[in-house]
């Protein structure tokens, strides 16, 4: 019998793309064919996923009255394209991780009676799923509270899967720097990290003391356009750093990391509780629905992060957050306890469970 075929509908950006790609590795672990179903835009994301096919599908977003017009045909061009897609692959279940290019894919099984699964990986239910739960058969979320959601709607909470190689950090025991030893910290941000942390996140860190600069060992991703500056700004503070637009390596960098400082993505909020890290995090200001505040929150209620509200954002303001976090390796040490005790490792496994739990339930109907 040829095994059954799971489409995996993503995009966008790393934070629908990452989890996608945990859970094609647990589907295809037990068997099953997977095919990722994605826009142009997912592709840079999508080298190394572990499907045996990639749909691009025609798909669009927009405001005001012409911009959804076109976007409601391109739309309809990508469910055309999906739904002949799944009748030739034989499609037994579609999982989409939001994001506007997950709908034609959806849509597209919605309407050829195929079983689905949403899972949302924000705080907040996002815009897609949101017009979208209704019609699915099963929903998964990665926080116990979800904004947004309809009244009555059940999210079962598993998590936001990891990449395998970072679900394994929850292992590994988290070292806090010695009294007078190296200090490692990690600037993420990608690519909505803009000068917030490209360039303060450096003022930031040179304004510190001279004898805990010393001890600096920083890794940052930066934007291409502020990547020299960043460098400059560490060099002239004497502050040793590797500066570079992304960082492929991402776990080995957190097996290495004492402090965090990013964004508060669902998937930086996952990968940071799994890898038991400190972190001070500067939601991104422009988020729909203002849903990375709302992540950090399963972070902040425990004590594992500080959170700067991005208009509050200075020099001085980061330089008062970070000071007495890196001054002090008990508090580290605290707060890395407290980020592992809101980690779900095994995400990816829970969301397969459902997965194929709604293919048996698709069947009997």
């Amino acid at each position: 019998m040829p095994s059954k075929v799971c489409i995996v509908a993503a995009g966008g950006t790393g934070g629908h793309m990452f989890p996608a790609e945990a859970l094609a590795r647990e589907m295809a672990s037990r068997g099953w064919r997977v095919v990722l179903a994605t826009d142009y835009r997912g592709e840079k994301y999508a080298a190394n996923f572990p499907a045996e096919e990639k749909l691009y599908l025609d798909t669009a977003t927009g405001s005001g009255p012409v911009a959804l017009l076109k976007a409601g045909i391109a739309i309809a061009r990508g469910v055309l394209q999906a739904r002949a897609a799944f009748t030739r692959l034989d499609a037994g279940v579609v999982v989409g991780f939001g994001g506007y290019p997950s709908a034609p894919a959806l849509l597209a099984a919605i309407t050829q009676g195929t079983p689905t699964v949403i899972h949302e990986q924000n705080a907040v239910l996002g815009r897609t799923n949101r017009l979208l739960v209704s019609r699915v058969g099963r929903i998964a979320s990665s926080f116990p509270t979800l904004k947004r959601a309809p009244k009555g709607m059940k999210a079962e909470v598993v998590g936001s899967p990891v990449r395998a190689e970072i679900g394994a950090l929850f292992d590994r025991a988290y070292a806090a720097p010695s009294a007078d030893g190296p200090i490692h910290v990690l600037v993420t941000g990608g690519s909505q990290g803009a000068r917030i942390l490209s360039e303060t996140t450096p003022r930031a860190l040179a304004a510190l003391p001279e004898a805990l600069r010393a001890r600096l060992r920083v890794q940052q991703q930066s934007r291409p356009e502020t990547l020299e500056t960043a460098q400059q700004i560490y060099l002239e503070a004497g502050i040793q750093a590797e500066v570079a637009p992304f960082f492929r390596d991402m776990a080995g960098r957190l097996s290495q990391a004492h402090l965090v400082v990013g964004r508060a993505g669902a998937s930086t909020c996952a990968e940071l509780a799994v890898a038991a890290l400190p972190s001070v995090l500067i939601p991104l200001k422009i988020a729909t629905d203002d849903h990375q505040t709302l992540n950090a929150k399963a972070l902040t209620d425990v004590g594992a992060a500080v959170v700067i509200a991005e208009d509050d954002v200075t020099v001085e303001a980061l330089t008062g957050a970070l000071l007495p976090l890196l001054s002090d390796p008990a508090r580290l040490a605290t707060m890395s306890a407290a980020a592992r005790s809101v980690a779900i490792p095994d995400a990816a496994r829970r969301l397969a469970d459902i997965v194929e739990a709604s293919l048996s339930q698709g069947e009997r109907a």
